[in-house]
């Protein structure tokens, strides 16, 4: 059985590590555990080590699980595919979601905000590798779901995020978290605020994306072991 505790220790140091070699402060990036298909005992042995950022995939799941975890200070990102009967849940569990990619489920998680008074921090999901079947903005309408979630009364755009085509050798990822990078550099380019947030990097990559200029790492086999 992974022991949780050491993991987080060895991610957060050599993050860290990472960080700095780079030329990047360790401040800049933040870790969240992804919890899918783990159970709210581990997370809380998370928690119990000061992990304060949790990832879910599905929202049928953290229905059962978020309840079950019973601890403050914790932060709920949705990072799966998001479908319009499900916003509803989405909207009332989690702090985040990671993944609006089409103006139809925009306008339903901002419809859903409003009717419960919430104001909900959302990333837009790029498909970064144009891969069929990945869900996804593609890279050349980004700009325009952008300006649509900027319309929104009750959604806060934070970032963007991306879940580039798999390779074994994680250096062949940089070109789509630099395609990232720069596709956020765009779409700040009209913007009187800019936004900060580059959610990419995994567990066999996250080193590649530091080096890139990420600032949320989505992992989930490094911190709680392999799934069954």
């Amino acid at each position: 059985m992974t022991d949780i505790a050491s993991s987080l220790d060895y991610l957060r140091k050599d993050i860290e590590l990472t960080a700095l070699r780079c030329g990047r402060t360790p401040e800049s990036i933040k870790l969240l555990a992804v919890s899918k298909t783990f159970s709210h005992e581990c997370v809380r042995k998370a928690h119990e080590v000061g992990q304060l950022l949790f990832g879910e995939n599905r929202v049928q799941e953290a229905k059962t699980k978020v309840p079950l975890v019973k601890r403050t200070g914790i932060k709920w990102h949705l990072i799966g595919p998001l479908q319009s009967n499900k916003a509803r849940k989405a909207v009332e569990i989690f702090d985040s979601i990671q993944t609006l990619d089409r103006p139809k489920i925009v306008r339903k998680v901002n419809q859903c905000s409003a009717k419960i008074g919430k104001f909900m921090d959302v990333f837009i999901e790029v498909n970064i590798g144009k891969e069929f079947q990945k869900s996804g903005v593609l890279p050349e309408e980004t700009k325009e779901l952008t300006r649509l979630v900027d319309s929104m009364s009750n959604l806060q755009l934070v970032g963007l995020m991306a879940v580039p085509p798999y390779k074994q050798d994680p250096v062949q990822s940089r070109p789509y978290f630099q395609k990232l990078r720069n596709l956020l550099s765009e779409v700040n380019q009209y913007r009187s605020s800019p936004l900060l947030e580059l959610s990419m990097g995994m567990t066999h990559d996250y080193h590649v994306a530091i080096e890139e200029g990420a600032t949320f790492l989505r992992i989930g086999t490094a911190v709680f072991g392999r799934r069954g």
